[in-house]
């Protein structure tokens, strides 16, 4: 059902696809401009939404060059209730911050992590004593003209028809890859096939010559929540074949967790609910259930995100022994990427603080 009426919207798809186009056209043509600054910066983001691997992408840059750079991250913080620029601190709420670069936050303590839906009032602000800026989620932000683009995709976006919301999932359209510096098709299945990689490159090489690199998930062992969104317990549970697991997820794309999960667990119920979703009494009421339901067949405990734990509260959660998965990227060639991180940003001349 949801699916029909998604398509009977396609109308409104193709007059969305026509405005981000001339929006675009306008940048592309110098009617309307982009703004350079003397700073290295990086946009890390996808055309689709949601679920392309941002997070964990901005984070692999982070270990990539945190001892090279003076680095800060910047993000527009979404779903947060606060304006304008702000640095993120680690007690802070994800309603003041924003999940993801809470996240960040409490996982690089000593970063400087900072948000602001104006991109350029951002860098402005942060320039001065930083001289590498990574942009979360910026590819849209034409208003700024970064050092290098890394556009995302979700392998699975690529298998099918690429359609602007509210039809399809893309906010952006397949020709802006011209765009990219760098390209990664992110979340492939471990027995993808050269000719596999070879029809995604060919699709994609349609649009633009930037480098193409592939990267899977790699799942961590679950890590145990001792108190209210703790990321630094050693605490771990290695085991999962023998445990019943509640699956609380929050986030655009929760299928390959799910999968993940259902393969080391005895069994598993999921609780999906929409992305950067805000946990309500409703919520931790039907979590609570759930739990108590699974409890009865055995050994249970809850796992959850990395980015849901910015958003639950564990003291809602007390009696419920509660766990979150790591995630990474593996690349097939992580030196080749890394090196052309560099090269990009060293064809630009900046100021350092």
């Amino acid at each position: 059902m949801i699916g029909l009426l998604r398509w009977l919207l396609l109308p409104i798809s193709l007059l969305y696809g026509c405005v981000v186009w001339l929006r675009n056209f306008l940048y592309d043509r110098g009617i309307w401009h982009s703004k350079s600054y003397p700073v290295r910066s990086i946009v890390i983001g996808n055309l689709a939404v949601g679920g392309s691997g941002k997070t964990p992408m901005t984070e692999c840059l982070i270990r990539w060059f945190n001892s090279d750079y003076k680095i800060a991250t910047l993000s527009r913080g979404y779903g947060r209730k606060t304006k304008g620029f702000r640095y993120v601190q680690i007690d802070d709420s994800a309603i003041a911050t924003g999940d993801e670069p809470l996240q960040f936050k409490r996982k690089f303590p000593q970063l400087t992590v900072a948000v602001c839906e104006d991109r350029r009032t951002g860098i402005e602000t942060l320039l001065s004593e930083h001289n590498l800026i990574l942009l979360d989620d910026a590819y849209q932000h034409r208003r700024v003209a970064a050092s290098c683009n890394i556009l995302l995709f979700e392998y699975a976006s690529l298998l099918g028809p690429i359609i602007p919301l509210p039809t399809g999932n893309f906010r952006d359209i397949l020709p802006q890859a011209k765009r990219a510096h760098i390209i990664v098709i992110t979340k492939i299945p471990k027995d993808l096939s050269v000719h596999q990689r070879a029809a995604i490159i060919k699709r994609l090489r349609k649009h633009s010559d930037a480098p193409i690199y592939f990267a899977s998930i790699a799942y961590g062992a679950p890590k145990a929540l001792s108190r209210p969104n703790d990321m630094t317990t050693n605490s771990s549970l290695v085991e999962l074949r023998d445990k019943h697991v509640l699956l609380v997820t929050g986030i655009a794309n929760p299928t390959p967790l799910i999968d993940y999960v259902r393969q080391q667990a005895q069994s598993v119920r999921n609780i999906a609910l929409p992305d950067h979703h805000v946990f309500t009494p409703t919520d931790y009421e039907q979590i609570q259930v759930s739990y108590t339901q699974l409890a009865s067949q055995g050994d249970t405990i809850l796992i959850t995100t990395e980015k849901d734990v910015q958003r639950l509260s564990i003291h809602s959660l007390a009696s419920i022994p509660c766990y979150y998965i790591p995630i990474t990227f593996v690349f097939d060639e992580e030196d080749h990427i890394r090196q052309d991180v560099i090269n990009t940003l060293a064809r630009y001349s900046v100021n350092e603080p």
